[in-house]
């Protein structure tokens, strides 16, 4: 860049100057043409440098001012013993999370479509390829129709009894490692008011060691001591935002294992009046 307008400099002096030799100064002497281009080449050069490291200093953030680093050193503030605890309920609250909803969405299937599949199936009177279906297939829409299926010669209470249990069972397989996720949630801020407490006291022993009430001193103290809560609170924020998403997906399970009940109830009773009529 520098050197394309140095060039241009000189090119466009020597075509401007041509015209004034011919005309005006036909005895100038060549040398100092060439010194006044090279004079206007380095003065081109030297704006364009200056504008160069502009934009690089306008492009090139400065050192340490990210958020990781903002983070860090409020982390380092806060005390980081308290702050460790805080950081350990978020990710073993986060290792709870991500595993509950890779259980519910590997659970999830097109109920309706399943559904129409094992009514088909048994309405064809065959049993064996419904059971055989409900194998093969994942989640506790499958698991439910199958323990139905199995009764399927019994009495219809007792087909009814048997899902109604075996829809409970599947039901608390999807809460499961919930209450580790409420503890952390729980536990995050409270870890944070503790450190804030104890951070209090400590902002006071500083005082006191003073021997002055200094707005310094209290200030930087109550700051250090309200770091860990403010990081506490957040911690509870996002666990809990994970919590009631887990939530939704096993209400939706839920209803989709009392709809596909309802519709098992149904084809087995269809199936018995025709067949064991």
């Amino acid at each position: 860049m520098k050197h394309l307008i140095a060039l241009l400099a000189i090119i466009g002096l020597l075509t401007y100057s041509q015209p004034l030799q011919a005309q005006d100064k036909p005895t100038q002497d060549t040398t100092e043409i060439v010194e006044q281009a090279q004079a206007v080449a380095d003065t081109a050069a030297a704006d364009a440098m200056v504008v160069d490291d502009a934009m690089l200093g306008e492009e090139s953030p400065e050192e340490g001012g990210g958020l990781h680093q903002i983070l860090k050193t409020k982390f380092i503030e806060g005390s980081t013993g308290f702050m460790s605890l805080v950081a350990l309920a978020l990710v073993l609250g986060l290792a709870f999370c991500i595993e509950r909803i890779i259980y519910l969405t590997l659970s999830e299937i097109n109920a309706k479509k399943f559904m129409a599949d094992v009514d088909a199936r048994i309405e064809a009177n065959d049993i064996e390829g419904a059971k055989q279906l409900c194998r093969e297939t994942r989640g506790p829409v499958a698991s439910i129709c199958y323990q139905g299926l199995l009764r399927i010669h019994e009495s219809l209470d007792s087909i009814e009894r048997s899902v109604i249990s075996y829809g409970s069972v599947q039901t608390a397989n999807l809460e499961k490692g919930c209450t580790w996720i409420t503890l952390f949630i729980a536990l995050a801020p409270s870890l944070g008011f503790l450190g804030t407490v104890i951070g209090m006291v400590m902002a006071f022993d500083q005082i006191q060691q003073a021997g002055d009430i200094s707005t310094s001193i209290v200030a930087e103290g109550m700051k250090v001591a309200l770091i860990t809560t403010i990081f506490g609170i957040i911690v509870a924020v996002i666990l809990q935002l994970f919590y009631n998403f887990i939530l939704s997906k096993i209400e939706h399970l839920t209803s989709q294992m009392e709809e596909s009940a309802i519709t098992l109830m149904d084809a087995i009773t269809k199936f018995k009046s025709v067949h064991c009529s």
